[in-house]
């Protein structure tokens, strides 16, 4: 699609670079992002990548909006973007694949006549891109999940889902960073902790990176310290 600059605020404004979800994309996107970074410098504020958008959020003391269209315009008329200036790291997620902690492993399990490695192999063979950072700190939105394990959210989105939770929703798939609502469909859970306080970003990855996940036994899961607490019906 053509790029299309839209106002989203006062001081904010939406860049449109792409009609579909596609890994492909990620890298052109995020070499804009990190091109815009450059060229607004202390004029800007924030800039959160997604999808197949970008939102600036600027200062209108520095920079009035006609200003900052004309810095997108420029930067996206450059033929070729090239890869982002920050490269993806890789991230393994440790997870302990069971109905006690997944209550919808059972529900996916189906699909393959009952068969739960299936759900498991198809679930950790990916490479999975992080798309977006949101909804929750350190909640990473990923894709894109094997088309056999294409789930929709649920009717009605949990009341708490704890946190290492692993979810997938559509054809995305993702950790809860802490005891969270949510809608997603849980089929494991995993011991790493996904925002920390202590850590340097305080999120265990940023938008770009790469996450695989690794089927680990439930003592593997405990001495990296996991909580099997099962997952209660209440939560629901």
């Amino acid at each position: 699609m053509t790029p299309v600059i839209e106002r989203a605020g006062l001081d904010s404004v939406m860049i449109r670079l792409f009609d579909t979800i596609d890994v492909s994309n990620m890298d052109m996107l995020l070499s804009v992002v990190d091109t815009l970074k450059a060229e607004l410098g202390e004029a800007l504020i924030d800039v959160t990548p997604s999808y197949t958008t970008v939102l600036l959020h600027y200062d209108v003391y520095r920079m009035d909006e006609a200003a900052v269209r004309g810095v997108i315009q420029q930067v996206l008329r450059q033929p070729v973007y090239g890869l982002s200036g920050n490269e993806a790291r890789t991230h393994v997620l440790p997870v302990w694949y069971d109905s006690s902690v997944g209550p919808e492993l059972d529900l996916l399990a189906h699909r393959f006549d009952g068969d739960f490695q299936e759900v498991i192999t198809r679930h950790q063979q990916m490479a999975y891109r992080v798309f977006a950072l949101g909804f929750a700190p350190g909640f990473g939105f990923m894709g894109v999940v094997d088309e056999q394990l294409e789930i929709p959210r649920l009717a009605t989105p949990r009341k708490r889902v704890p946190k290492g939770s692993i979810g997938i929703a559509g054809r995305q798939t993702a950790a809860y960073p802490a005891d969270l609502p949510g809608g997603w469909n849980i089929i494991g859970r995993t011991p790493v902790a996904l925002f920390d306080r202590t850590r340097e970003g305080y999120t265990l990855y940023r938008t770009g990176d790469v996450v695989r996940f690794e089927a680990v036994s439930r003592q593997t899961f405990l001495d990296l310290g996991g909580d099997a607490t099962p997952f209660a019906g209440g939560d629901a």
